[in-house]
């Protein structure tokens, strides 16, 4: 038996911003969309690996989602960390960095968090 990672899910309370800042951020696309009355889902990807981000938008939601400690994250690896750097702090999304680790995490609309860690040689 066997498994294969295929995607991680964030709920998201205004749809359109998310997409904005995930492709401003980190410069996922959307590679797949499912509608229905009540909910849609929308696959984000990054052109490189088969891995996506699940954005799931609950129509009807008004309340902000309960991240209780926030203790979870994904993480993206950069090929130029300065670079990124720079570009998440004129967004001014950086919420937490490490600099003792070489690492920052950016926080997305609805106050998920999103590692940024340099490729390592």
């Amino acid at each position: 038996m066997e498994f294969i990672f295929a995607h991680n899910n964030f709920n998201v309370l205004d749809l359109e911003k998310s997409l904005a800042f995930y492709k401003e951020a980190l410069n996922l696309v959307e590679v797949r969309r499912i509608e229905k009355p009540d909910f849609t889902l929308v696959y984000l990807g990054d052109g490189k690996t088969s891995h996506s981000l699940e954005l799931t938008w609950l129509k009807d939601r008004k309340e902000p989602y309960n991240l209780g400690e926030n203790e979870f994250h994904l993480a993206f690896r950069v090929n130029d960390f300065d670079a990124a750097y720079e570009l998440h702090k004129k967004m001014g999304c950086i919420c937490y960095e490490n600099k003792m680790m070489g690492i920052y995490f950016i926080a997305d609309p609805d106050g998920y968090w999103l590692e940024i860690v340099p490729v390592r040689k």
